[in-house]
C-alpha cells in the first residue's frame, strides 16, 4: 500500500476477528516502532506484547475506556526509561507501529498510558523495571468488520504560511 494511503486509511478499531496474527507480523510492527525518530538517539523504549487472556482481562478491568481490551488478539505495551523526551520518542514509536499495523492489513487502537492512574499497575503486571513509564498501549489484530477512517480537518483549515492566520 502507498505510504500516504496508509496514513489516510489508518483508524482506531476496537473489534477484532478470531483470525490468528502470525508472529512475524507482530515482529514487523515492533520493528517499525524501534525505528522511530528519537531525540539524541536515546531509543528509550521497550515493548512488551501479550495475547494472554488473563493479562488482557486484568488490564481491561483497570482501563475505564478500554472494555474491548479483554478481547483483543494482541496488546503492545510501550515502556520508556525516564528521559527528557520520553513522551515524544515513544509517541513516535507508537505512531510508527499504528502505521505498520495499517500497512500490514491489520487494525489497531492507541490507548493512553502516561499520566493514567493505571500506568504503574500495568508496569508491575509486565514486570517492567522501576523507573520505567508506560507511555502507551496498542491493540493489534484483524478487524472484525470493515471500519472507515474518521473525517479529518482539511489541509486548508490547518495549514498557515509564515504566521498563524
Amino acid at each position: 500500500m502507498d505510504f500516504f494511503e496508509v496514513i489516510k486509511n489508518r483508524k482506531c478499531v476496537r473489534e477484532y476477528s478470531d483470525k490468528v496474527v502470525p508472529k512475524l507480523l507482530i515482529e514487523k510492527i515492533i520493528d517499525a516502532g524501534r525505528l522511530a525518530a528519537t531525540a539524541r538517539n536515546e531509543q528509550p523504549w521497550e515493548f512488551v506484547v501479550t495475547s494472554d487472556k488473563k493479562t488482557l482481562k486484568k488490564i481491561c478491568d483497570m482501563c475505564p475506556n478500554g472494555p474491548f481490551i479483554k478481547d483483543v488478539p494482541h496488546l503492545v505495551a510501550v515502556f520508556s526509561k525516564d528521559t527528557k523526551y520520553y513522551i515524544e520518542d515513544c509517541s513516535a514509536a507508537t505512531q510508527n507501529m499504528l502505521l505498520a499495523i495499517e500497512a500490514l492489513g491489520l487494525a489497531g487502537c492507541w490507548i493512553a498510558g502516561d499520566k493514567k492512574d493505571y500506568a504503574e499497575d500495568i508496569r508491575k503486571i509486565f514486570n517492567a523495571p522501576d523507573g520505567y513509564k508506560l507511555v502507551s498501549m496498542i491493540t493489534a489484530g484483524y478487524p472484525k468488520n470493515e471500519v472507515k477512517p474518521h473525517a479529518k480537518r482539511g489541509l486548508k483549515d490547518v495549514l498557515h504560511w509564515e504566521k498563524y492566520a
